[in-house]
């Protein structure tokens, strides 16, 4: 590094490439420990970047995900902004934490999820139908992915299909970080608005019902283990969590399938490789990269680091994720690779819930998509196709195409 030997890197890292890690992730896993970082607002952080420290922190219940415990790491003034929100409870530690958990566990089991394949392969080719029809171009994340995500969990929560883009303008200012705070906490007023409304809507004849809200209202919320309020912020989780992260990985997954056409040959020739892509396409890109911020509750010895109580600290998983001490050459995209040990939906208590549903999304797509637009290709030259840099959710602006 250059400059002064004694002062310490920001933090986030701009990206060299939009589509892959800052290389000085790369750098710091050569050093011994992690990382100390200045954070925007002045305060340290530190950042551990190599896979088996990221899996120490993230599995170490002495680190808290809440960002209400003093000397939690900041990332920028918007991401505060919708930090200081009610809480979901992705953003609480045990016990509370496991209590809201349990109650949606069983709506994302591996079994629960398959049964749900047949509808989202309907839905997907219904939209894929649609496509065809009006022809080319198109851009591929408003035209297919948003639909086919937004479709799929406003599904589950039986939202109205008028609504579903609503959600998607919403959710889309609401994991920006380079903007006016007051902006995403806009998009999530509106969104909590929508919901209240739509839930007491719901109380109504919940019974009759067996969409997950109204299961929710009938076994939590009438019981008194979940009150109306918290049924509104675990929804908004769910629309949020279960549409914008899913269609930016196939956007990705396109994009890195039309740059590497032996990869994409590869697939064409071994459909058997389907299930190895998905992996590969996760742990390339890791959509959500800057989601595991923590504070130390106690002091903590990591990689040779005393962590202090009190003490932010970042567990890049993109970075552990591109650590070739786990992942062989990791920035090559490879579809033969075992990856089914990424960390992209992170790790321990606080791993991704809607994990299974993501999976099958991306297979049902990547099933099928270049069979049923075998001439896919990018309608603009490559460097006109532009990542959504330092967002929350990383992604592309726009996948446009052709075929």
């Amino acid at each position: 590094m250059s400059g002064c030997p004694f002062s310490k890197p920001a933090f986030p890292m701009p990206r060299q490439c939009p589509f892959v890690p800052p290389a000085e992730y790369r750098d710091y896993q050569q050093q011994p420990g992690p990382v100390k970082v200045r954070m925007w607002d002045g305060k340290d952080a530190w950042l551990f970047t190599r896979y088996d420290d990221v899996r120490a922190v993230l599995g170490d219940n002495r680190f808290s995900g809440d960002p209400h415990v003093s000397g939690f790491p900041s990332l920028s003034p918007a991401r505060n902004a919708v930090l200081d929100l009610e809480p979901a409870f992705i953003r609480m530690d045990p016990p509370q934490h496991g209590h809201f958990r349990r109650m949606l566990t069983k709506e994302f089991m591996i079994k629960r999820v398959s049964e749900m394949r047949p509808r989202i392969e309907s839905i997907f080719s219904r939209l894929v139908d649609e496509l065809l029809e009006k022809g080319p171009p198109a851009n591929l994340v408003d035209d297919l992915f948003l639909p086919l995500t937004s479709e799929v969990i406003a599904g589950l929560l039986d939202v109205p299909a008028r609504d579903h883009g609503f959600f998607q303008e919403q959710s889309r200012l609401k994991v920006l970080l380079d903007v006016d705070p007051s902006i995403p906490k806009a998009a999530s007023d509106r969104i909590l608005s929508y919901l209240d409304r739509l839930i007491t809507e719901r109380a109504q004849d919940a019974e009759k019902r067996t969409d997950l809200l109204s299961r929710l209202i009938v076994e939590q919320v009438r019981p008194g283990h979940l009150t109306h309020r918290e049924l509104v912020i675990m929804a908004e989780l769910l629309l949020m969590a279960g549409h914008e992260t899913t269609a930016n990985q196939m956007a990705l997954g396109v994009f890195s399938f039309l740059t590497n056409p032996d990869q994409l040959q590869l697939l064409r020739d071994t459909p058997s490789l389907l299930r190895n892509a998905v992996e590969e396409m996760l742990r390339f890109h890791t959509i959500v990269h800057y989601n595991a911020f923590r504070v130390a509750t106690e002091d903590v010895e990591v990689a040779g680091q005393m962590i202090r109580k009190g003490d932010g600290v970042i567990a890049l998983i993109s970075g552990a994720n591109h650590d070739a001490t786990a992942f062989e050459q990791p920035e090559r995209f490879d579809i033969t690779r075992k990856a089914d040990h990424h960390v992209a939906f992170s790790y321990g208590i606080h791993q991704c819930l809607g994990q299974p549903l993501a999976r099958v999304e991306l297979q049902v797509v990547f099933a099928s998509l270049f069979e049923r637009m075998p001439g896919l290709r990018f309608a603009v030259p490559l460097e006109a196709i532009e990542g959504k840099g330092d967002h929350f959710v990383q992604g592309l602006e726009a996948l446009p195409v052709t075929w």
